[in-house]
C-alpha cells in the first residue's frame, strides 16, 4: 500500500510540473523584427547596427553590437527580417546571442539564421547580405533596447 501511495504522489508531482511548463510556454508571445547589421574584420571582427521590434502593436528601437574571433576578412551589410518567439515582454529580446559559422559573400547573397538568448527568446531571421567577406568564426551579437 505504501508503494502505491508513493507512486501516486510521484504521478501527481509530474502532472503538476507538466502543467506549469505548458502554462509558461502558452503565455509566451511573438513579434516581428528587422535588423541591419554591418560586419567588418581582419581576424577579429566587429559588428554593429540597428533595428526594430514590433510587439503587441508597438515598435521598439534596437541597438546591435558584437564581436567575432576566428578567420574573418572583409566587410558586409546584412538586412534581416523575421520573427522573435518565446517572449513575454519586449525587453526579453535584449541579450546576447551566440553563433559559430562559416560563410562567404561576394556581391549579394541570401542568409538565414536561428539564434537564442539567455531569456529564451528565439530569433528566426532571413535576409540579404551584400559585400565581400569570408569568415569562419565564433561570434556574439548583443541586442539592447534603446
Amino acid at each position: 500500500m505504501r508503494l502505491f501511495s508513493g507512486f501516486r504522489a510521484g504521478l501527481v508531482a509530474l502532472t503538476a510540473l507538466f502543467a506549469i511548463g505548458t502554462a509558461t510556454s502558452a503565455m509566451a508571445d511573438s513579434g516581428t523584427i528587422h535588423l541591419r547589421i554591418v560586419k567588418a574584420g581582419f581576424v577579429v571582427g566587429g559588428s554593429g547596427g540597428s533595428g526594430t521590434l514590433t510587439f503587441k502593436g508597438r515598435t521598439y528601437p534596437l541597438s546591435i553590437g558584437g564581436l567575432s574571433y576566428g578567420f574573418t576578412f572583409g566587410a558586409s551589410e546584412t538586412n534581416f527580417r523575421g520573427t522573435v518567439t518565446n517572449i513575454r515582454r519586449a525587453s526579453d529580446v535584449a541579450g546576447v546571442y551566440g553563433q559559430g559559422g562559416v560563410g562567404a559573400a561576394v556581391g549579394r547573397g541570401a542568409q538565414a539564421v536561428v539564434l537564442t538568448n539567455q531569456n529564451g527568446a528565439i530569433l528566426s531571421l532571413s535576409g540579404r547580405q551584400a559585400g565581400l567577406i569570408v569568415s569562419a568564426d565564433l561570434s556574439g551579437l548583443a541586442l539592447s533596447m534603446r
